[in-house]
């Protein structure tokens, strides 16, 4: 005589097609959200487009922004010439390591753009970047 299992003869099975539309969701959503995090101190401006331009590390900076309309901003923040190159020497005081990205519309006065970098290079701030976007 047999007697009957209370188990059934199937084996339970792990559906892996939900899991992985789960998965895909949440990674998408973490990406989108990572994305939101940078941080970025420059104005919004056309940057220029080079096509050896490399990313760079954006840790311990400081932007300036050269607009068309030959305004200076520092991270953000309107500035003029003299301002700006007050705060280069502070920086300078405080921290030499400090990288200094110039973010210059594509637009604007090229004159502008080689004062503020011209002005860097005077004061012995080796780290300096011009943004541009790669093409």
């Amino acid at each position: 005589m047999q007697i009957p299992s209370p188990r059934s003869k199937r084996r339970a099975r792990i559906e892996i097609i939900p899991l992985i539309d789960v998965m895909f969701f949440l990674l998408a959503t973490f990406v989108m959200i990572s994305l939101s995090m940078i941080k970025n101190l420059g104005m919004n401006v056309h940057l220029p487009v080079a096509s050896t331009s490399v990313a760079q590390d954006l840790r311990n900076y400081v932007v300036i922004t050269v607009t068309e309309n030959g305004q200076y901003h520092w991270n953000k923040e309107d500035s003029t010439l003299p301002e700006i190159i007050n705060k280069l020497k502070d920086l300078k005081l405080s921290n030499s390591e400090t990288r200094i990205f110039i973010n210059g519309d594509a637009k604007a006065h090229f004159e502008n753009v080689v004062s503020v970098l011209d002005e860097v290079r005077k004061l012995g701030l080796a780290k300096v970047s011009i943004q541009t976007v790669k093409s």
